[in-house]
């Protein structure tokens, strides 16, 4: 039997998996977990982990267990073993794309997936740091979506636990203190005031994540030398159209998207998400402007170019005159 009628029947089954497993998903629930559980005695952690992790491979809702795990195991042994569970299913549905799937992506994917891929391999541990504190996809889906990619294994494991942590203590405190509150327990304003902290710290989290992602600029000598090496680099001039047209010229090949247009437009630049973006204006605090924008939209290289147009010029290196270009072309 070949491979490839090896992987089309995996795919199957986990496709007939994940039917089931959808269709009657309602008995999955925090009293059925408990009684599981406590059936289980001394293996029940165990058992809590590889529910866990089954639930993240067959794409059924994580938060419901996250809480149940507080709630049964309180906060601190709930969340190693939240932890565990979503950590072991995440790289469980990892391996299975990699294994059914990546090896089809890399064949056929055309040259904007091509890139695509190359700029979330180059993060690396970066970009799952930010998809994991920042939940822009479900993460059952970005498990697989992950998998299609040429992120390390071990990179992806590490990363995926350390990241995931933040999140795992707010929710499973959050099960412990629902919990104690329907128990009567003491320390109820406590605990639920703690749960609100948690949370709140988990929310600020993927903002000092990306003051941490913000690179330093790049010197325009630097620049100077990836274009000439003929780098496939996108040169974006966030200044206004009088300006990019004007006396002092534009680097040749730039890009012109003004700064009070970008956040309307950055649709535009979307085949270049996985590309590196070098961004210049008159002033590094409007290009510094642009490159948190193009940042927050899920660029994986924004970068500013120290100096912007002024060092550019004051090398007395090569810049397009639109004017002068005009007059050429209709003389």
């Amino acid at each position: 039997m070949s491979k490839t009628v090896v992987r089309v029947i995996i795919a199957l089954l986990l496709l007939a998996a994940v039917g089931a497993a959808i269709i009657h998903r309602d008995r999955l629930d925090p009293a059925a977990l408990q009684a599981w559980v406590a059936g289980a005695g001394a293996a029940g952690p165990a058992l809590f982990m590889a529910i866990y992790a089954l639930a993240t491979v067959l794409f059924l809702p994580g938060s419901v267990l996250t809480l149940a795990g507080g709630a049964l195991f309180g906060p601190v042994w709930g969340t190693l073993w939240n932890l565990a569970g979503a950590t072991l299913g995440a790289a469980l549905a990892f391996l299975i794309a990699r294994h059914l799937g990546a090896d089809w992506v890399s064949r056929r994917a055309g040259p904007r997936l091509s890139r695509l891929n190359e700029g979330v391999s180059s993060e690396g541990w970066r970009f799952i740091a930010f998809v994991r504190l920042v939940p822009v996809f479900p993460f059952s889906l970005l498990n697989y979506a992950l998998g299609l990619t040429r992120i390390p294994f071990l990179t992806y494991v590490v990363a995926s636990g350390i990241f995931m942590l933040p999140g795992a203590i707010a929710y499973t405190w959050l099960g412990y203190a629902g919990r104690e509150a329907l128990a009567g327990g003491e320390g109820l304003i406590r605990n639920i005031g703690i749960a609100l902290a948690l949370l709140a710290a988990v929310a600020f989290l993927p903002r000092l994540l990306r003051k941490l992602r913000e690179k330093p600029m790049l010197a325009v000598e630097a620049l100077k030398q990836q274009l000439d090496a003929g780098a496939e680099v996108l040169m974006l001039d966030v200044r206004a159209a009088a300006e990019y047209r004007g006396e002092m010229g534009h680097i040749p090949g730039a890009r012109n998207l003004p700064l009070e247009e970008l956040p309307a437009r950055l649709a535009e630049l979307d085949a270049y998400k996985a590309c590196p973006v070098r961004i210049v204006c008159r002033t590094d605090r409007r290009s510094a402007r642009a490159a948190r924008l193009l940042d927050e939209a899920g660029f994986a290289d924004a970068q500013v170019v120290e100096g912007g147009m002024t060092a550019w010029r004051a090398k007395g290196w090569a810049v397009e005159d639109e004017a002068k270009r005009r007059e050429v072309e209709h003389a």
